[in-house]
């Protein structure tokens, strides 16, 4: 009987008590749900047993990144319905969402039970299905220990060279651009280098330490630019093999030097700037005072820390924060995000003058909507250069960031600080910024 779509449509309603926000096309053909709009399209059962086996996240990631399931029709407007209809929902009374697993909380109901039940009869439940290749393996050692910190790297970063070309364009800067009304991404990327220079007060030799240098265009540009000595140090050794590569081509190795080297294991400050950009989101929350301090012994007094990094909002529990499981299991393993002013309150507890911060929330929205586009126009060669799963993983990871910055459930933010000297001099402009310029 091909009924499968109109039973799925009444069963989402029946669990998530609203109604259906786009429609589905299920394996057998069948359609239901809003007549106009994107396509969720279940291509094989399979999905429902991902569901099944994992609740809640980590099933559907994993019938995505596996194809089981696809979408027709824009892809940010599906996510922004679904998202929609997952954030404004009124909260369920009982403990929080984060403390009952996923199933316990479906089994309360009675229709709940009723819903489940159909729900495994449409699946024919087997054995869980294996897990997508793309998917992080289970990592040993403490978090963030520094062997751990590399697995990590390594999973996301040294994914090719040349697929991550294709998304980030030639500029292969992997943080937010900083956009003007009309510009590139190109340009966009250009100048948050720029701002990031500029507001560091760099000098011809004066000495970088950028933490974090990806594919060295930061090393780059301050090196080119403003006649800086910089230090790029990276835990992927494909970054750093282009990176150098880069230098070396640009005839600045006698100012750029490109080490695969943990922050914590720099030993050969001081250093009069430090460009964070794009890396502190891998340090931990229990790490963090750590990484403050670390950053702080390797300035000189009165050098300074550009600190650019995501944020979330403060949670009005904070023991209940959870690392986002589709973000650890395909993209950033092992990656947290804090509230801003949580950073900014470590940076100070090491000592740290805060000077300035700069949120650009917007820019990343922007910027991550150009890499989706990118990604989409060369579609069939990222797939060549990785998997099909991988160009999937960073689809989705792409287009529900770019929405999560959108509707301000992500932030991210420039933090400007200091190492004072004892007279308290910061050798900062007077007026730092001009705004409107």
């Amino acid at each position: 009987m091909n009924d499968a779509a109109p039973r799925l449509a009444a069963l989402a309603e029946t669990l998530l008590g609203a109604p259906l926000p786009v429609r589905v096309r299920a394996w057998d053909g069948t359609e239901a749900g809003p007549p106009t709009g994107p396509v969720l399209v279940i291509r094989h059962r399979r999905a429902l047993r991902r569901m099944l086996w994992k609740p809640g996240e980590l099933g559907l990631a994993r019938a995505w990144v596996a194809g089981d399931l696809t979408v027709e029709g824009d892809l940010f407007e599906l996510l922004d319905r679904v998202a929609g209809l997952l954030w404004e929902r009124p909260p369920r009374s009982g403990p929080p969402p984060a403390a009952v697993p996923g199933a316990a909380r479906l089994l309360r109901d009675p229709a709940h039970r009723a819903a489940v039940r159909d729900l495994v009869a449409l699946a024919r439940p087997l054995p869980p299905p294996a897990p997508p290749a793309e998917e992080a393996v289970r990592r040993g050692g403490p978090r963030h220990s520094k062997g751990r910190d590399r697995a990590a790297i390594g999973h996301h970063y040294d994914v090719g060279n040349e697929f991550y070309g294709h998304v980030l364009g030639p500029t292969m800067v992997y943080s937010c651009a900083y956009w003007s009304p009309g510009g590139t991404l190109e340009q966009a990327q250009h100048d948050k280098l720029d701002l990031v220079c500029r507001k560091l007060a760099l000098r011809p030799g004066d000495r970088l330490l950028d933490v974090g240098c990806g594919w060295g265009s930061m090393a780059l540009h301050a090196a080119r630019e403003y006649g800086a000595r910089v230090t790029g140090i990276t835990l992927s050794g494909e970054q750093a093999a282009y990176a150098r590569k880069r230098v070396a081509e640009e005839g600045l190795a006698d100012l750029v030097e490109i080490r695969v080297q943990d922050y914590r294991d720099v030993k050969d400050g001081p250093y009069e700037a430090i460009s964070s950009v794009g890396m502190a989101e891998h340090v931990g929350a229990d790490r963090y005072r750590e990484y403050a301090r670390t950053l702080h012994k390797l300035l000189r007094p009165g050098g300074r820390l550009l600190n650019h990094q995501i944020a979330r909002p403060p949670q009005p529990d904070e023991e209940t924060y959870r690392i986002d499981e589709f973000i650890d299991a395909y993209v950033f393993p092992d990656g947290e995000l804090s509230p801003l002013g949580t950073t900014v309150g470590e940076l100070e507890r090491a000592g740290f003058e805060v000077r300035d911060v700069e949120a650009l929330r917007e820019h990343y929205a922007l910027t991550l909507r150009a890499w989706v586009a990118r990604l989409e126009e060369r579609w069939e060669e990222a797939v060549r250069l990785t998997s099909p799963g991988r160009a999937r993983v960073w689809l989705l990871y792409m287009a529900a960031s770019a929405l999560g910055f959108e509707h301000g459930r992500l932030g991210v933010n420039q933090v400007l600080a200091v190492k004072p000297v004892p007279r308290g001099e910061a050798g900062l402009p007077l007026r730092l910024r001009t705004w409107g310029a």
